[in-house]
This record gives structure tokens, C-alpha cells and sequence, in this order.
């Protein structure tokens, strides 16, 4: 019965978690921007280079979202580090999206992941549906 109750409320987080992402306005007309990350670590390299680049793009500066995936998604849960990196990424502006496969694949319980975290279902699928839509990407 608790295995249910787990089943169905994650794949209830996962299934709004992608009605959410999928309902965002993406401007064309501006630079947008995706790192499909396998390493947390790089989440503070990654918050200079979205500065950066705002910077330089100036009003051509669109979204920027960065998507997670693999085994680093075990370091997510409870790390004060990677908790004050995504609330450096809100007041950026910068998107940061966890894999849900990746996160089922690990037995991870989204429930345990901080709440500005958003997940999509399949981290590889997104970062093609955002590269078919324009966005520039890289993969680190």
C-alpha cells in the first residue's frame, strides 16, 4: 500500500511537474539557453556564465534553464550547498530542472527535493523539444 501512495504521488509530481514546463512563453526572437548538466558541481560556473551572458545579450536574453541528470540527482536531497545555488538561480532568473527518470532510476522521492526544483519526466526529451524550439545548447 505505501509503495501505491509513493508510485502515484510521483508520477503525480512528475506529470504537473511537465504541464508546468510545457506552458512557459519561450521568445524566439531572444537568446535562450540550456546546459544539460550530469554534475551539480557545476551549477555555480554555470550561474556566472548565465550572468555573463545577460550581460552581453542585453535585451536579446531570453530564458535560461538548466537540466539535470544521471546519478549526481543522489547529491540533490538535504545539501545546503546546491540549496543555496538554486536560490542564487531564482533570483537570476535561471530555470533549474531535475530529470525524472534519472530520479526514478536512483530511487529518489521527489518529495525529498527542494520545492524550486522542477522536474520533467525525461531530461533528454525536454533538451531536444527546447533545442527543436531554438535554444542554444551545451551538455557539461
Amino acid at each position: 500500500m505505501r509503495n501505491s501512495i509513493i508510485y502515484i504521488t510521483t508520477m503525480f509530481l512528475l506529470l504537473f511537474g511537465t504541464i508546468q514546463l510545457h506552458a512557459q512563453e519561450i521568445n524566439p526572437e531572444k537568446n535562450n539557453y540550456l546546459v544539460l548538466s550530469k554534475n551539480i558541481q557545476q551549477l555555480k560556473p554555470v550561474l556566472l556564465t548565465a550572468n555573463a551572458l545577460a550581460k552581453e545579450d542585453r535585451r536579446k536574453y531570453g530564458e535560461f534553464y538548466v537540466i539535470i541528470c544521471g546519478k549526481t540527482v543522489n547529491e540533490i536531497a538535504d545539501n545546503s550547498d546546491f540549496n543555496e545555488l538554486l536560490e542564487k538561480a531564482k533570483a537570476q532568473n535561471v530555470k533549474v530542472i531535475v530529470c525524472g527518470i534519472s530520479l526514478s532510476k536512483f530511487n529518489i522521492n521527489p518529495e525529498s527535493l527542494p520545492g524550486n526544483l522542477e522536474i520533467t519526466p525525461n531530461g533528454i526529451l525536454y533538451g531536444f523539444q527546447l533545442l527543436k524550439k531554438g535554444f542554444i545548447t551545451l551538455t557539461i
